[in-house]
């Protein structure tokens, strides 16, 4: 299943968009921004294959629509318009209506066009309809402005920082004048099912 926005199309993180991703996550920045270890291009493989496969995580890739050519049939991966991902995590044990939200949009051209809003703006109307998530939580580097200013513009707010990790935690409840908030972008998302 694909969501259509009016900028980005989410597509499931398939086998074929591992090479690429590998290739954004060979950056120093990107693995600085993301808090993520580098990684060999088999064990990427290996974590595609964890990530596809636990229930508790959602993972889409971000297509860039301006990037598509020749127009997007459900299911082809798209690689030629990778942008990014976008990630839920619903790894608390205690409350599975909690959910962590990551975006990264590591194509340079692809960047400052709204991709990340849009992106996840989807992924939470999505995630809310699914799986009933009441409380969407961000951790971010200190060092990530721009993700930092992205949260708070969508009403994030801070709950707690890590000196240690150097790493700000932002919340977000879901309230019913936020299902109001969300409408918008619910409208402009249509389900792609092959027809």
């Amino acid at each position: 299943m694909s969501l259509e926005g009016e900028k980005v199309i989410l597509v499931p993180y398939m086998r074929a968009h591992v090479e690429r991703y590998h290739q954004w996550m060979e950056d120093p920045s990107l693995l600085e921004a993301t808090a993520s270890e580098p990684l060999t291009l088999e064990e990427e493989y290996q974590m595609h294959l964890s990530w596809t496969l636990d229930p508790n995580k959602q993972t889409f890739i971000v297509l860039d629509k301006d990037m598509i050519r020749g127009g997007f049939v459900e299911g082809e991966p798209r690689v030629e318009a990778m942008a990014g991902d976008v990630n839920i995590y619903m790894n608390d044990p205690d409350d599975l209506r909690v959910a962590e939200i990551e975006i990264m949009i590591a194509e340079q051209k692809s960047r400052g066009k709204g991709l990340g809003k849009e992106a996840v703006l989807m992924m939470m109307a999505f995630v809310i309809n699914k799986f009933d998530i009441q409380r969407f939580r961000a951790k971010i580097g200190e060092s990530n402005v721009a993700s930092l200013n992205l949260f708070r513009k969508l009403g994030f707010e801070e709950v707690s920082r890590s000196d240690i990790f150097k790493e700000v935690t932002l919340e977000l409840e879901v309230k019913l004048n936020h299902e109001e908030q969300l409408k918008g972008i619910r409208d402009l998302t249509t389900r792609h099912d092959g027809n």
